[in-house]
């Protein structure tokens, strides 16, 4: 049977929140079998600071994906991290932040990915679990929805649309964990559009915002001098925030991801619908001729 696996060593690293643009201190800690991803805020000193990564526990998606617990402690921008730990096969961690937001880095999860490969990976003595997918759910608005079904490994339909002729009409079909992720997926940057960065700011929001972490398009163009990572980087990068706001599942999900034009909104609320039909998914124990595997690269 596959193992769950965790840090082999403890690894910190310092960024800046998107929306603040204050400086914070990330770090990784090992964490016991069935802890599952737990994030704890080090500059809360009142009331609970640990708020389990969990889709029961998103309080707003708007413009991210932010968790909060009953004291009103919250943590925003966790989806790239959460992709990161989901791709690199990460079952259980303690993440240790030092302010409201994950720092934002490069705008994608490869520094993460960065970051659990310096700190190794460990089996643990316990085997892994995930959710399988039982039956077919769905999520819908118009032209915009998303859908699980079942499937034996992990893997993602994604159709994105745009006006700008920079983004337009672009899509993703193949898996999106482990190897791939990391190679296909994990450098896609976010992105979004100069109007809505320049209102953000007058908002008081994207305070740490920049051609350093974000592709910027500005009507047709490409704002960012060295261009685009790859050609269909704006679906890759939809693809990443897929992965991590399903990792909120709270272990891997072995069924396929379809969709359309989603968003933080619609993947939570469509985690909301699966866990809601008790006839829709289990949770089994995964055996090693199951998908899923394990990296290679990052075994231990």
């Amino acid at each position: 049977m596959q193992l769950q696996r965790t840090l082999r060593n403890p690894v910190s690293c310092v960024g800046v929140g998107l929306h603040s643009g204050a400086e914070v201190v990330l770090s990784l800690l090992p964490a016991a079998p069935d802890t599952g991803i737990v994030f704890r805020r080090t500059d809360v000193s009142r009331g609970e600071a640990t708020i389990p990564a969990h889709y029961a526990n998103v309080v707003d998606t708007r413009l991210c994906t932010l968790l909060g617990n009953k004291d009103g402690t919250t943590i925003s921008t966790v989806e790239h991290l959460m992709a990161a730990l989901a791709g690199c096969g990460i079952d259980n961690a303690i993440v240790e932040v030092g302010g409201p937001e994950v720092p934002i880095m490069d705008g994608s999860a490869h520094p993460f990915v960065s970051l659990i490969e310096n700190a190794g990976i460990s089996l643990q003595e316990a085997p892994r679990r995930v959710i399988r997918v039982l039956k077919a759910v769905e999520v819908r608005e118009g032209d915009v929805w998303a859908r699980l079904e079942p499937d034996t490994d992990f893997s993602i339909e994604l159709e994105i649309d745009f006006d700008s002729k920079a983004i337009a009409r672009q899509t993703y079909r193949g898996p999106a964990l482990n190897g791939v992720f990391k190679s296909d997926i994990s450098r896609a940057r976010t992105f979004g559009f100069a109007h809505e960065v320049e209102a953000m700011r007058k908002a008081g929001l994207g305070r740490g915002g920049s051609l350093d972490n974000a592709v910027v398009v500005d009507g047709d163009r490409i704002l960012n001098e060295g261009g685009l990572r790859f050609d269909d980087e704006f679906v890759r990068h939809k693809v990443l925030d897929c992965v991590g706001d399903l990792y909120l599942a709270g272990a891997p999900i072995l069924g396929r991801f379809r969709g359309r034009k989603t968003g933080h909104a619609f993947n939570n609320r469509l985690l909301r619908t699966l866990f809601a039909d008790a006839d829709a998914w289990e949770m089994v124990t995964l055996d090693g001729s199951a998908g899923l595997a394990p990296a290679l690269a990052l075994s231990a």
